[in-house]
């Protein structure tokens, strides 16, 4: 039996898959496929198009058990790279990073990174405006597990939504990146000292309410100084979970006199980056 449907309901069906079809559209355009391999996969992410300055971000899943290294990989591990260069209305582009983990590497050291899924924001800057951004990224890192694999990934985004289904994702794992903040500020995780102790010694006093889950991660003035990791002390003042490490991993010919390093202060719900020079 042949059924007939009124023109008026046949518009409004119609009008509908079109509109769904749209969302569809449009939700895809936010974000660029998976690039996947055997053990993650990456993509990019694209906030809302409003101004010069837009958010952005890399999305890193990885397989159960494996793991990925922050901007400083610790005792071993490999830094991502990326590499914005083929981009189109871009100026610049900023990566930012999320509070890490510290891992333990396997041979006795600790790794730092991150371990299931990541978003790592992007503050892109456009040359002009009201013309179209086009964001292209070739993506190097590595995946862990018990051994280090190398991933080379490609992947192109256009910043086309007026109003992106990724913006609550991107908010989110901004909120994760940790803020900037002056020694001696009196947050309740804070860090009250930094100080040489010898020729080669520096500790580092932290403030913090609850000192089980608190790591302290230190950087150098260029990506080749390699500092240890900081350890805590065993003996500390009341009040105070102390720090130190050895300034070894310097490039050579470099002294620690005068030098600009960042701490990253990592607590359960709340993460810090401070700078200061090392007298």
């Amino acid at each position: 039996m042949l059924t007939r449907v009124p023109l008026r309901a046949a518009i409004g069906v119609a009008t509908t898959l079109f509109a769904s079809s749209l969302a569809i559209v449009a939700r895809a355009d936010d974000a660029s496929p998976w690039q996947r391999d055997g053990h993650s996969a990456v993509r990019l992410l694209a906030g809302s198009r409003s101004g010069a300055v837009l958010l952005g971000g890399i999305a890193i899943q990885l397989q159960q058990g494996w793991k990925t290294y922050w901007r400083s990989p610790g005792d071993s591990g490999v830094p991502p790279r990326f590499d914005f260069s083929k981009s189109d209305n871009v100026e610049a582009v900023t990566v930012m990073w999320p509070a890490p983990l510290k891992f333990n590497d396997g041979a006795g050291g600790h790794s730092i990174g991150y371990h299931n899924q990541i978003v790592l924001p992007l503050r892109i800057v456009a040359k002009a405006a009201d013309k179209p951004v086009t964001l292209r990224a070739e993506i190097n890192y590595a995946v862990c597990e018990k051994l280090c694999i190398p991933v080379e990934a490609s992947a192109e985004l256009g910043f086309n939504s007026v109003a992106s289904t990724e913006d609550a994702n991107l908010r989110a794992a901004l909120d994760t990146v940790p803020k900037p903040a002056n020694i001696g500020d009196p947050n309740p995780l804070t860090i009250r000292d930094v100080k040489r102790d010898g020729a080669t010694k520096v500790t580092v006093d932290v403030v913090t309410p609850d000192a089980r889950d608190v790591n302290l991660f230190v950087e150098g003035p260029t990506p080749d100084w390699a500092l240890p990791i900081p350890a805590p002390v065993k003996d500390n003042p009341a009040g105070v979970k102390r720090f130190s490490f050895e300034l070894d991993g310097l490039p050579p010919g470099a002294k620690p006199d005068g030098a600009a390093l960042k701490f990253t202060l990592v607590g359960p719900d709340k993460a810090y980056e401070f700078n200061t020079n090392l007298e």
